[in-house]
């Protein structure tokens, strides 16, 4: 393949991504039970940069304090994730290497959970002594600038401590893999998984590898997935294939045998072994307004 096809994002992995998707916390999670990840083993299939997945596996009192650092927005109100151990996955070496200094971006700018910040209204006392009458929630407002941005450009990010006695808490709970899932296993496959997220990422897979490659990516989630365990699908419109099927001739010559469409894919899943689709919503601006949907494996 030539220099300039090296650059072309062909399987989705657009560097930047998180920048043309214009919230501040990532709205298809909030689609999704409120109990799904939590103390859950969850695969990220197409991880890009790793936002999600840290939002995932970070524990309920950090979110708040985090989200600035996967977004460099102000902070919101987040459900409770807090898997247990989340496993993020993509094609592309190089976003995965942002993914890991992405997992110790946040980790630097969280604070301790333990931590009381200063609540707003400037009473500089009750970081270190609670007001009188005061609940424990009033005094523990987050500290979304705990270790702020510009400590870390100037300091470089704290560094994440080689050994804990939490391994099931961030940002021990969350690491990164460089592979073609679809076609080769990562090593922590072989524990199976409670969840299976694949987000903006169907279309690119059937456009590599045609309607088999796409057969072959339902049967390796659905295998991997233990008893019970839900894959959480954003199926990307049909008609979203013809601009991507423009960046590689390669794409496009698939795309002229592809049988298999989006429409397609409950009955595939219910034939593959998965019960029927719950159709959480749909969510996102212009072009990534798309459905969420959640399968649980028979």
């Amino acid at each position: 393949m030539s220099r300039r096809n090296d650059l072309v994002p062909i399987h989705g992995n657009y560097h930047g991504y998180y920048s043309k998707r214009p919230f501040t916390e990532d709205r298809r999670l909030g689609l999704l039970p409120k109990d799904l990840f939590a103390g859950k083993r969850v695969l990220d299939v197409g991880c890009n940069e790793g936002l999600v997945t840290c939002q995932i596996g970070v524990s309920a009192p950090h979110i708040p304090r985090v989200w600035p650092a996967l977004t460099g927005q102000p902070a919101e109100p987040a459900q409770s994730l807090a898997a247990r151990k989340v496993v993020g996955v993509d094609i592309d070496e190089a976003l995965v290497r942002a993914a890991w200094k992405r997992r110790r971006a946040v980790w630097s700018q969280q604070a301790p959970p333990d931590a009381l910040c200063a609540p707003s209204n400037g009473d500089e006392r009750a970081g270190t002594k609670r007001r009188r009458g005061a609940s424990p929630e009033a005094a523990r407002a987050p500290c979304a600038d705990y270790f702020s941005a510009s400590c870390e450009h100037m300091f470089g990010p704290l560094p994440v401590p080689a050994h804990t006695t939490r391994p099931d808490a961030f940002p021990h709970n969350v690491t990164f893999r460089a592979a073609d899932w679809v076609a080769a296993e990562v090593a922590e496959d072989a524990e199976g998984y409670d969840v299976v997220v694949a987000f903006s990422i169907s279309k690119w897979i059937h456009l590599n590898g045609g309607d088999e490659g796409l057969m072959r990516f339902f049967r390796r989630v659905h295998a991997v997935l233990r008893s019970g365990g839900v894959f959480v699908l954003e199926p990307q419109p049909w008609d979203t294939y013809g601009k991507a099927k423009r960046m590689d001739a390669r794409l496009k010559e698939t795309a002229k045998n592809l049988k298999i469409r989006p429409d397609d894919f409950p009955r595939i899943l219910q034939e593959i072994g998965f019960g029927e689709a719950d159709h959480r919503g749909e969510t996102g601006e212009g072009g990534f307004h798309r459905p969420i949907d959640l399968y649980r494996k028979r």
